[in-house]
């Protein structure tokens, strides 16, 4: 199950909006998004995957969105996941996902089991995944906010947006959209 919501940030404090991401297909279009809600005012979109990983995308007015997911790897079995997982968010080049359909990444031959923990290390990813599961993004997207890195790393993605939110003091509005 996903939850989607916009926080926006007005000199009244936060406003929430919940929002449907089926018509979003890029990075772009959740931006624009985020921009029709306010062109000048921080916003913040937060996605969550029930109890698998949640992301934060801030945009704060013409400048680029920042993000923030809390599991690449399971974001990226998502579809409103890998709206999120740039190639630059991922480091790696526009280039080396194109063919990644017909490589085999598990790092096996033939369905065997691999011999070796280091070439799962050397990957950079665990259990045939394409990337690994750890955070990945701008750990710092919510520091001046009331959530340092510290804190955002420590998430649990049971309740991470509610968290957020609490510390943002928007958990009443956040609560208004669920």
């Amino acid at each position: 199950m996903y939850f989607a919501a916009l926080l926006a940030r007005t000199e009244d404090g936060w406003e929430a909006s919940d929002t449907e991401l089926d018509d979003v297909e890029t990075l772009s279009d959740l931006t624009d998004l985020a921009r029709e809600v306010s062109d000048e005012d921080t916003v913040l979109v937060l996605i969550e995957q029930e109890d698998a990983w949640f992301g934060v995308v801030r945009v704060d007015g013409e400048e680029d969105p920042r993000i923030y997911v809390s599991d690449a790897a399971a974001a990226a079995r998502s579809s409103y996941g890998e709206i999120l997982l740039t190639d630059e968010l991922l480091g790696r080049e526009p280039d080396d996902d194109a063919d990644l359909d017909s490589l085999d990444l598990d790092g096996t031959e033939d369905g065997e089991p691999g011999d070796s923990e280091d070439d799962e290390e050397d990957r950079g990813s665990t259990s045939g995944d394409a990337v690994s599961h750890s955070p990945v993004g701008d750990r710092y997207i919510l520091s001046d906010l009331g959530v340092s890195e510290k804190e955002l790393l420590a998430l649990d993605e049971g309740d991470a947006l509610g968290t957020i939110a609490e510390a943002l003091g928007a958990a009443e509005v956040l609560e208004t959209v669920r």
